[in-house]
């Protein structure tokens, strides 16, 4: 007797193409960000125009030589949109979900730079405003954050610096706060204003610190878990 087949197994829906998806976010950044399309356009023709000068003042009597450098200025100039159009998304993205509770925990845990360890869930949040705050351990020691307005969380960030200095009393606590302030940090520059911390642990050090600072344990209190923005809903642009 023939062996009866096997039914194949249904293939599974492919998602959109690379460009589609290149496409996609060109349009959401360019919705949510009117200038992105001029600092896109910067990007490409700067390399492109350098390469295309360096064509007729390196290699004027050579066709290959020009067409090389042209090639260069081109794929520099489309690497160089991809960068941007990349950074300028993500500041469209988290435009987005700013103000919202957990927005702090979305960009730590999404993109937090080497050699910093964090969790996108605050440590502690105020029930009544669900103003939050959120601790991070890298090379510039511990670094405590306050979601919501200065005036509330100043004193929240205070109670939880005295109990990290109470387990680790040699460790830097620096603290930043992101709110509706003017002196605020913006959540797209949380990464970069973290990384300006002086240095002051080191690898192993970190791994240490954060591993001790678990002892604190978690506060118990309902915790909004971080908002991630790329499923964020897209509002009405101001």
């Amino acid at each position: 007797m023939a062996r009866s087949k096997e039914p194949k197994a249904p293939k599974k829906p492919q998602g959109p193409g690379r460009l589609k998806q290149m496409y996609q976010v060109f349009k959401m950044t360019k919705k949510y960000d009117k200038n992105a399309v001029w600092f896109m356009l910067v990007a490409f023709l700067v390399p492109v125009a350098l390469g295309v000068g360096l064509a007729f003042l390196l290699s004027p009597g050579s066709i290959i030589g020009l067409i090389l450098y042209i090639i260069a200025g081109v794929l520099g100039g489309f690497l160089a949109f991809l960068i941007v159009l990349g950074r300028r998304a993500e500041r469209a993205a988290y435009g987005q979900i700013e103000g919202q509770p957990g927005a702090v925990g979305a960009v730590l845990k999404s993109s937090l730079r080497r050699g910093w360890m964090a969790s996108e869930m605050p440590v502690n949040v105020s029930p009544k405003t669900q103003d939050a705050v959120y601790r991070a351990v890298g090379r510039g020691g511990v670094v405590l954050i306050g979601e919501g307005p200065r005036t509330r969380t100043t004193r929240m960030l205070e109670d939880e610096r005295r109990k990290v200095t109470r387990v680790l009393p040699n460790v830097p606590i620096n603290l930043l706060f992101v709110g509706p302030d003017a002196d605020s940090v913006p959540l797209h520059k949380i990464p970069a204003a973290m990384s300006r911390f002086k240095r002051a642990l080191n690898k192993a050090e970190i791994y240490a610190v954060n591993n001790r600072i678990t002892s604190l344990g978690k506060s118990g209190l309902p915790i909004p878990k971080g908002v991630d923005p790329m499923r964020a809903r897209a509002g009405r642009p101001r």
